[in-house]
């Protein structure tokens, strides 16, 4: 796919699609990491004298204006980021967004308001996104994609305006995408993942195509509890997937099958409920009182985990160990977090919980070789998936 530099963008309006969808507390940025992110990308067009007209979209507004979703802080905290005005389009393609594009001079920058505040942005009607998509297209003469974190969705704002403009990847996104084939095509070894989160049905296709490239599958957070219910072991009130235990089984034998190392909890905080000041207790994994669930993984695992990191060349991980949020329960999620800063392997967050975690937590983001913007994103790449927004640039 082309790159920024292969595009001439001075005097001319440039649609670059960016990921702007960070956690909001009211109108307060609560992480802007995402915004942080784009930094560069936008830098490097006004600084060549584009006229740059940013989108991206905040949240599920479900197709219609709610001002719950608005980018306005967005807008405000990019501007004080490039310590220049942002002029800010109260609407998406409608008469706001047409005059402000109007008004940008070269190298100023304005961004619109959330996307997804227009039903063909997501629309499954190829017809209806595509209508979308030319009255985007109109307000600019080149595109360049770069929000990593959306390639995954067929939405008119990476998908189909590409199609309609001269365009490029973005920094971030070539970035992304050659740490993700350093992941995927010759990693060095030993090579460990590290899974955690929730559920394993978020991860299904990923543990699936893991299994026959990795040395090492190390698993924590809840959707360990599966796997350990997988191997018959009681997990109390700890989160469970039923549904999942046969594909986790298959799993279990197929790692066996390819000399997979599958590392799983040795003890686990066992809590009396799911709240920050809960009681707990430190029990082995394999022997959580029936009236008890596991909030994080236990002191033992964290060693555990860490020796299993330090010798790997190649690691990446996705998803926390434990309920980081609540302080208590964060140990799990920082000891892997510092085990990796301390590694001298090539590390990469794999975005979403991770990536917030290592933020919330105070820990270096230097301190890893990359962190991603894209969870989902990420994670569909590495299970082998084409992602519409990556096949659109490469056109």
């Amino acid at each position: 796919m082309k790159d920024l530099s292969q595009l001439d963008v001075k005097g001319r309006r440039v649609l670059v699609r960016v990921d702007l969808n960070v956690p909001l507390d009211g109108d307060v940025i609560t992480d802007d990491g995402r915004i942080r992110a784009s930094l560069p990308t936008i830098r490097d067009l006004a600084g060549r004298g584009a006229k740059v007209v940013a989108c991206a979209h905040l949240g599920r507004p479900k197709g219609s204006p709610n001002p719950k979703y608005s980018l306005a802080p967005v807008a405000r905290r990019l501007g004080e980021l490039l310590g220049a005005d942002v002029a800010f389009a109260s609407d998406v393609v409608g008469e706001s967004a047409r005059g402000v594009v109007e008004g940008l001079q070269d190298g100023q920058v304005a961004l619109l308001e959330n996307l997804r505040f227009e039903p063909g942005e997501e629309s499954k009607d190829d017809a209806q996104r595509a209508e979308f998509a030319r009255k985007l297209a109109d307000l600019a003469e080149l595109y360049v994609g770069d929000g990593f974190g959306a390639v995954h969705r067929k939405h008119a704002s990476v998908y189909d305006v590409p199609g309609l403009l001269p365009h490029a990847a973005g920094g971030l996104i070539t970035t992304e995408v050659d740490v993700l084939r350093r992941l995927t095509e010759d990693p060095a070894r030993p090579y460990a993942v590290v899974l955690g989160g929730a559920k394993v049905s978020d991860k299904l296709g990923v543990i699936a195509n893991l299994l026959t490239k990795v040395d090492r599958l190390i698993v924590g957070g809840g959707m360990a509890y599966t796997f350990l219910k997988a191997q018959g072991f009681e997990v109390g009130r700890s989160l469970l997937q039923e549904d999942q235990l046969d594909k986790v089984r298959g799993f279990l034998q197929e790692a066996a099958e390819r000399g997979v190392e599958l590392v799983l909890p040795v003890d686990v905080l066992a809590a009396t409920h799911f709240a920050e000041d809960a009681e707990y207790e430190v029990v082995d994994a394999t022997a959580i009182p029936a009236d008890r669930e596991g909030l994080d993984i236990g002191p033992r695992t964290r060693e555990l985990f860490a020796a299993k990191l330090a010798d790997a060349k190649t690691v990446f991980w996705n998803g926390p160990m434990g309920v980081f949020e609540f302080e208590e329960f964060s140990g799990g999620t920082r000891a892997v977090a510092e085990a990796l800063i301390g590694s001298e392997a090539f590390t990469v967050v794999g975005g979403g919980d991770s990536a917030a975690a290592v933020r919330r937590l105070g820990l270096p983001e230097d301190g890893f070789s990359h962190i991603s913007t894209g969870g989902g994103a990420s994670l569909e790449y590495l299970e082998g998936k084409t992602l519409p927004g990556l096949a659109a640039l490469e056109a």
